[in-house]
């Protein structure tokens, strides 16, 4: 089979269901191991027998000590010709075929696919997630544990399958060999597996404790790092670059403890296993000079035992540090679980089938939502949008315009009551559809870290590049696309805009969030304060591209310059989660009630942002 098909064995993007990676540890290494264990089976098989190979080496140079020895002078090749060619066999076609094959798949097939297997799956699961739990979390620190997860399993399971082979069949094998010569030379080695176990019961448990503890902090330290640089205008602006090292210090030295902790661990388990090693050789060795000397064993076994108890030791630190390395992954695969085997929040019913807007009716029925904290933020809202209505939704910050807002697009469940959308349960829709149907510009406009063109196609994927002008020249955002230059010479829609689009300034990135929308043109629209980051001249500017926009759809806009949705079929007022005022700009003018007030004390035609 041509090496290309070796390495296409593991494909790390198959179709895998979409379920929750299990929380328990050994069922976590189940659920993606038993992905390749065809493969992992191969390696085992193969391991096997190249470690069967690798003995018999030890083997053939006790006999041929013996046959040499027993030899008369210049008759050695002419008497055994025929076991040293299967000798020679062995260690120049034999050893290098199955060794080659292990290399192959461990270094070809399994290293390069099983690790970004898991992380495929891994990433698939959290893109679902819902909002809070990003919310939640750093996310440079998700990011990392999902990049450690996949490493960290491969390597401990494919060292764990290594060692195991290696343990078993050196112990099983040397034991015969000694047998063979004399079993009195079976006492040293049978004294040191049992020490070399018991070795491994004690110190094993607690260097995966001290691993944990020890990944934990790791942790904790990217997490404050990443932190940092994400907001480092922040840090810039307040000029707390020394608050910021000693924030960084103080996780660094945690984590320069911990790793200090588990360092001493080790350090008695090497002392430990290196004595006991020393004991075997001495023993053995000691043992069959002694026997040799009675003559009990031949000179061929002092070769034979000395060799492979020299061999032995020098497997034994191997499999310490192997052991050492798995249960350190093993504490990190433990560390990214917390991250990864989370239920998801907000996901689709078994039978949700994909929305489909016919008129863009939006009704919230006696809704309530509180995150979770049992009261406040939304409460018995009832509110009907008619198809192709434009309201606005006022109301003084923590009001909950941005809440109900994000219960229509399904970011959370709403805890009780129901939203329709065309009579349909948002609920009972798949997210993905529902999303769909709803166009959107945030206040807060962030783009993704990639090109102008590449984030104005996930507004209209097939759109064309006279598509995208378009938009943009309805936008008003043509004037500056062309004079954009990123560090690595792209221009215009091919440059790159930065993190979060931090190379454009705030009236760019909104323009750019607007051409979006506007290349979507789904039938429910949502602008919340989608003119915040403009100036008055651009936005007046922009104004009749709005309108535009909005022709023909059910509108739902938010904006604290009241100026700006006056002219809306309908206002709504929140305030304290409830509806305390609906009706016309000049309907609530003359009623002299909340919106009155917040009408008659902006100044600049800002209020506070919720």
């Amino acid at each position: 089979m041509p090496i290309r098909r070796l390495e296409r064995l593991i494909d790390p993007f198959r179709n895998m269901p979409d379920t929750q990676p299990p929380a328990s540890i050994w069922r976590f290494y189940a659920y993606f191991l038993r992905e390749v264990r065809g493969v992992l089976f191969a390696l085992l098989v193969v391991g096997l027998i190249a470690a069967l190979i690798e003995v018999s080496l030890f083997s053939f140079l006790g006999r041929i000590v013996d046959l040499a020895k027993g030899a008369p002078d210049g008759q050695f090749f002419a008497r055994h010709q025929n076991e040293l060619l299967w000798m020679a066999a062995v260690a120049l076609l034999l050893r290098p075929l199955f060794f080659g094959l292990h290399d192959v798949l461990l270094h070809q097939v399994i290293n390069p696919n099983l690790a970004n297997l898991i992380r495929w799956q891994n990433h698939r699961y959290l893109l679902q997630q819902s909002l809070s739990f990003f919310q939640n979390d750093f996310a440079g620190r998700i990011a990392q544990r999902i990049m450690q997860t996949g490493f960290s399993l491969r390597d401990s399971a494919v060292h764990a399958l290594d060692a195991l082979w290696h343990v078993i069949i050196y112990a099983i094998s040397a034991l015969i060999l000694f047998a063979e010569a004399d079993w009195r030379l079976m006492i040293p080695l049978i004294l040191w597996i049992a020490g070399y176990i018991a070795a491994l019961a004690f110190f094993t448990p607690r260097v995966k404790a001290r691993s944990v503890v020890a990944t934990e902090a790791r942790s904790r330290l990217m997490g404050r790092i990443v932190d940092g640089y994400t907001n480092i205008t922040t840090l810039k602006l307040f000029a707390h670059t020394r608050h910021e090292e000693h924030y960084a210090r103080d996780a660094m030295a945690s984590h320069t403890d911990k790793m200090r902790m588990a360092g001493r661990m080790v350090s008695a388990m090497d002392v430990t296993i290196t004595a006991m090693n020393g004991a075997l050789i001495a023993g053995t060795t000691g043992l069959a000079l002694w026997l040799w000397n009675q003559g009990l064993v031949s000179t061929g076994a002092i070769a034979l035992t000395t060799g492979l108890v020299i061999r032995i030791n020098n497997m034994s630190g191997w499999i310490m540090w192997v052991v050492n390395g798995i249960f350190e992954n093993v504490g990190q695969v433990q560390d990214g679980m917390k991250t990864i085997a989370v239920p998801r929040n907000v996901v689709d019913r078994p039978d949700a089938q994909a929305l489909r807007i016919a008129r863009g009716e939006v009704q919230f029925e006696d809704v309530g939502f509180h995150y979770g904290k049992g009261a406040g933020v939304i409460e018995h809202v009832n509110l009907t949008v008619q198809p192709g209505e434009k309201i606005g939704l006022v109301g003084p910050s923590g009001a909950g315009k941005s809440t109900l807002v994000n219960l229509l697009l399904r970011l959370y469940d709403v805890e009780t009551g129901r939203i329709l959308v065309d009579g349909h349960d948002v609920a009972g829709v798949t997210q993905e559809s529902l999303r769909a149907q709803i166009g959107m510009v945030t206040q807060d406009t962030s783009l993704l870290h990639r090109s102008i063109r590449e984030n104005l196609l996930y507004g209209k994927p097939d759109s064309t590049d006279a598509d995208l002008r378009e938009a943009l020249r309805r936008a008003r955002a043509d004037d500056f696309i062309d004079e954009l230059v990123d560090g690595n010479g792209h221009r215009g829609l091919d440059a790159l805009v930065g993190e979060r689009g931090v190379k454009l300034s705030g009236g760019q990135r909104q323009r750019i969030a607007i051409a979006r929308v506007l290349l979507k043109d789904a039938p429910i629209l949502i602008l919340d304060e989608a003119t915040s980051a403009l100036d008055s001249e651009v936005e007046a500017a922009i104004q009749e591209s709005l309108e535009a926009l909005m022709e023909g759809k059910t509108v739902i806009a938010i904006a604290h310059r009241l100026s700006t949705i006056a002219r809306m079929d309908r206002l709504v007022v929140l305030d304290d989660g409830h509806i305390v005022e609906t009706g016309t700009h000049a309907e609530l003018l003359a009623r002299g009630g909340l919106y009155a007030r917040l009408w008659a004390h902006q100044t600049g035609g800002f209020v506070g942002v919720d």
